[in-house]
């Protein structure tokens, strides 16, 4: 993979690009993950003996690149994860979604149910067996010759495949999204953590990460737009 690149560290936190098709945290393929790269990297900038501390107070699924924070201490991942809790810890994305959507912004609310077999969430209208999954969204670009939307979203809840799913149930699946229907077959799913709000753990002040993919494949849709 690419240098690691690092939007912003101090003493109790680290903020990085995660570039796509690499795993948050270690799974059963055994590939190389987000938790191990970065903690190589303190190791070897820090000359740390042994073991060091990161913690993993937020996810992205393996095909999503873009932003993420991860807690240098204890403390710092404690009060980060409780943000996460307390959904003071605010997540923007981009995705490039199929075809021209009726309103330019909108909300979307749904109760989605996960099937654990084989890893897939719906939208279903079980109140009690679902969870709320809700998010707002802004069109920022409509590409007619591609019938292809530039989408902003921003998340309320943090459902499994949430964007994804709610998108896909509208007919605005999400471009190269083979799980849920979208065009594009055998190309990189155009779903981008794009913006991150958090409140500092320690310095206890707003602080606003983000991360702009390269305008290649299909991201090439970007150009000329102002983010």
């Amino acid at each position: 993979m690419k240098e690691l690149k690092v939007i912003y560290e101090d003493n109790h936190i680290i903020v990085v690009e995660k570039p796509v098709n690499i795993p948050s945290q270690g799974d059963k393929t055994g590939d190389i993950d987000m938790l191990t790269i970065i903690k190589d990297y303190l190791k070897e900038k820090y000359n740390k003996p042994g073991n060091v501390y990161l913690g993993l107070v937020h996810r992205l699924d393996r095909p999503v690149g873009g932003v993420m924070a991860f807690a240098k201490t204890s403390k710092a991942a404690a009060r980060l994860s409780e943000e996460v809790r307390e959904k003071v810890f605010q997540k923007t994305y981009l995705v490039i979604a199929n075809g021209k959507f009726e309103e330019k912004s909108g909300v979307m609310e749904d109760y989605l149910i996960k099937n654990e077999k084989n890893n897939i969430s719906k939208v279903t209208t079980n109140k009690e067996k679902g969870k709320l999954a809700s998010l707002d969204y802004e069109v920022l670009k409509y590409a007619e010759e591609l019938n292809l939307s530039v989408v902003k979203i921003n998340l309320h809840t943090g459902r499994h495949h949430q964007i994804r799913v709610q998108f896909s149930s509208r007919e605005h699946s999400i471009y190269g999204d083979q799980k849920y229907g979208g065009r594009g077959h055998g190309k990189q799913i155009a779903l981008w953590a794009y913006k991150l709000k958090i409140v500092h753990p320690t310095l206890k002040k707003e602080m606003t990460f983000t991360s702009i993919p390269e305008h290649i494949g299909s991201w090439k849709i970007l150009d000329g737009l102002e983010l």
